[in-house]
């Protein structure tokens, strides 16, 4: 009896497991049926921000997942990024399209910026013939709402945010292995390209779109064909909200961010807010879609390491102080005291920009700013106990970031120029403080060689101004 229960049991587990089965693979057939459409963007490898915009695509395409667009997420990604990015891509839901480096002919023009060589593998949109339109994307936009009345759009759509050079941040495209090939021997033959990137060449290989009408997707549904410009809603310069603080474009939905800026203040940045605004949009859309995971535990390594070099530092300051000054009366005393300022301004500058520099690029706003404080202000201590230095002297630039980033973050500004005015103010209320900082540390350090109780080789460890601060 026991062994004929247990045999039914064992039975009724394998049923279990065979329709499960059958129901995933139900599911993945659904789910593997060909879509017409895609959203596609690229990576490479190369450049000192790899990784950043490796971060970036991957926060675009849960971004855009999260819309529900009726289309698949495609990457364009060139053989020699890390297998563990792609698998990334690819647990997110994200078709990866392994592509070899198209070789820039423009490498050699005067005016070609190396950070550009490789971003003509663009033109691997062409090649995705299994779809019938593809909207192409660069990393650097942020997605409002759905955009899928695009694929309506004709075999080639862009975007004006220049009166006269349309943007190729955002474009839409029809497949073809006939263009596709036409662009590589144009590529061979040395089309003319002003600045030798995809923005150039494109520019050159679509020379009338301005003259072609603007973009309205019919109500029906049907496609389009030809060329046409597309309303600025769907690429939003960024500078445009900087001006008024707020998105005032009534030619189209607004629907897309784009952030066309210097490399250093793309919106993933720690530091791109509050210093520009809509940092932290783009960090929001990373921490509901992406979270910071992979940046959490050295934020929490470097915090505690500061938090200790602060404890440290205060209960050794006699021990540092013989370290540096206990030591031979030199005959030259002008030299030592140029030495000694040299080496005390070197130190401060070091206290503020080593912590800049090590705390993970695209970590949130919230986060990076305090443990950039922390960092500073934990190296800065070290320099007013070595150097006898008054505290508020040296932290005087510390208190002025402080003030600076409430500037900055203000929310109630009625516009961006008032907001620029309010910061250009501060900074010229603050520059005399700082600069008097400076002069009276200089100055601190002359009474330091000067006076009896700290003459070299005869360290006064009683004088009052050896207390811990």
């Amino acid at each position: 009896m026991g062994w004929s229960a247990g045999l039914w049991w064992l039975l009724a587990a394998v049923w279990v497991v065979v329709a499960a089965a059958a129901t995933a693979e139900g599911e993945v057939a659904v789910g593997a049926a060909p879509r017409r459409h895609a959203y596609a963007s690229m990576m490479y490898m190369g450049t000192p921000r790899d990784y950043e915009f490796y971060v970036a695509t991957r926060v675009m395409m849960l971004s855009l997942r999260r819309l529900s667009p009726n289309a698949d997420r495609v990457v364009i990604a060139s053989l020699d990024v890390p297998p563990l990015w792609v698998q990334a891509l690819k647990n997110d839901g994200v078709k990866v399209v392994s592509v070899k480096n198209l070789k820039n002919p423009y490498e050699k023009q005067e005016n070609f910026n190396r950070r550009f060589k490789l971003t003509l593998n663009k033109l691997y949109a062409w090649s995705l013939v299994s779809y019938e339109r593809v909207v192409m994307l660069d990393s650097d936009n942020i997605f409002l709402q759905n955009t899928d009345e695009l694929f309506q759009c004709g075999q080639f759509c862009a975007v004006f945010i220049n009166p006269c050079i349309f943007h190729t941040g955002l474009f839409v495209l029809q497949p073809s292995m006939d263009v596709f090939k036409n662009m590589l021997h144009e590529l061979a033959v040395g089309r003319e390209n002003p600045d030798g990137a995809d923005q150039g060449f494109l520019a050159s290989y679509f020379p009338d779109l301005l003259d072609q009408p603007m973009f309205h997707p019919p109500a029906n549904g049907t496609k389009l064909w030809g060329t046409y410009r597309l309303p600025l809603g769907y690429q939003m310069d960024a500078s445009y909200y900087y001006l008024k603080l707020r998105w005032s474009i009534p030619c189209g939905p607004n629907s897309v961010i784009t952030f066309p800026s210097a490399p250093w203040f793309k919106p993933w940045y720690w530091w791109s807010w509050p210093v520009l605004p809509l940092g932290l949009s783009w960090h929001e859309q990373r921490r509901e879609n992406l979270g910071y995971s992979s940046e959490i535990p050295l934020v929490l390594i470097q915090a505690v390491l500061y938090i200790g070099v602060i404890a440290v530092t205060r209960l050794a300051r006699p021990s540092l102080s013989k370290m540096c000054y206990n030591r031979r009366m030199e005959k030259n005393t002008m030299f030592l005291l140029s030495l000694l300022r040299i080496v005390a301004a070197w130190s401060i500058l070091a206290a503020y920009t080593i912590p800049f520099f090590i705390i993970p690029r695209t970590v949130h706003p919230l986060l990076g700013w305090p443990l950039y404080l922390l960092g500073s202000f934990s190296l800065s201590s070290i320099v007013i106990n070595i150097f006898f230095l008054h505290p508020i002297t040296v932290l005087t630039t510390w208190f002025g970031f402080i003030g600076a980033l409430v500037v900055m973050a203000f929310p109630w500004y009625l516009n961006g120029v008032v907001r620029a005015l309010a910061v250009f103010a501060y900074a010229f209320c603050c520059a005399p403080l700082i600069w008097a900082s400076l002069v009276k540390t200089m100055s601190s350090l002359q009474v330091l060689i000067e006076r009896d109780a700290f003459r070299l080789g005869e360290p006064n460890q009683n004088a009052e101004f050896t207390k811990l601060y």
